[in-house]
């Protein structure tokens, strides 16, 4: 009787790490072969199971709501709080959550800007209200005295924003983290893009301190980016910087005291104005990345 043969076709075997081994890129299954109850590959979740991992949190939000609303709602604190959540997990829900709340508090940081000027001057004003995908808005019970203080107002966030942008730059440039430097690309672009001269943008409240001409300009300039770059929010911008335009035009002569200054403030705000743009869009430049989170 002859010996039974332990490898059939030994020629024809191949060596282990031809026939187990993983294709590059690709992973082994970790799963056992006979059948038993192993680990399962890793999916990324889909919109059911996001919406079945946020169902606790929420709930249990909206039952604090229900208990203590009444309460929470009259705290400012709690308003802009729960604007930031809303607008970060809009955000995440393209770039992620690591740059969602980074870029969540650059916007803050250009917000808050505007808010310590306001106070500075003595104006009411309320605290930053969060809207996803346009930014956030500080309210005003009232307009500055005049066009010297709301160019102050108006440049006090690009000016604040800026400096956070730049404290990420360095932040990045000591950890060597293209997240970061994409967080200060985008903090960059975001004050630069503020400056374009027409109301509601923050350049727009600006330049009424040099001559109200130049938000025509402005205009001008956003219906360019709106033709050449389609985007919902420039349509947005059109709209309502056309009607801004329209009603300050108009109301120029009834408030001709308010936009009389002298040169000095005049020259000033060009200063710091055309200042803030030529760093910033150097900045812009040289913090571009072609990455996306």
């Amino acid at each position: 009787m002859d010996r039974p043969r332990l490898i059939e076709h030994e020629a024809d075997s191949e060596p282990l790490h031809g026939v187990d081994a993983p294709e590059p890129g690709t992973l082994p299954d970790p799963r056992p072969q006979d059948g038993g109850r192993g680990y399962e590959p890793v999916q990324p979740p889909g919109l059911r199971g996001l919406l079945r991992r946020l169902f606790a949190p929420l709930a249990g939000f909206g039952l604090l709501l229900l208990k203590f609303g009444g309460i929470l709602l009259k705290l400012k604190v709690f308003t802009t709080a729960a604007s930031m959540l809303v607008s970060i997990a809009a955000y995440a829900w393209i770039f992620g959550w690591s740059f969602a709340v980074g870029l969540v508090l650059l916007i803050f940081v250009h917000e808050l800007g505007h808010v310590i000027e306001l106070r500075r001057q003595g104006v009411p004003a309320s605290a930053p209200l969060f809207i996803p995908f346009l930014g956030a808005v500080v309210g005003m019970r009232q307009l500055p005295d005049d066009a010297w203080k709301e160019a102050r107002v108006a440049l006090a966030g690009p000016i604040l924003g800026s400096i956070g942008a730049a404290a990420v730059l360095v932040a990045a440039e000591a950890t060597g983290s293209e997240l970061l430097k994409a967080l200060a690309f985008v903090g960059f672009f975001i004050n630069l893009f503020n400056l374009i001269p027409i109301v509601p943008l923050d350049g727009g409240r600006a330049v009424g301190a040099l001559h109200p001409a130049v938000w025509l300009v402005g205009w001008v300039m956003v219906v360019a980016l709106a033709a050449i770059r389609p985007n919902p929010i420039l349509f947005l911008i059109v709209i309502v910087g056309g009607l801004e335009l329209w009603r300050r035009w108009r109301e120029r002569g009834e408030r001709s005291d308010y936009y009389r200054l002298p040169m000095g403030q005049r020259i000033a705000v060009a200063i710091v104005y055309i200042g803030l743009i030529v760093a910033l869009a150097v900045a812009v430049a040289e913090t571009h990345v072609h990455r996306t989170f």
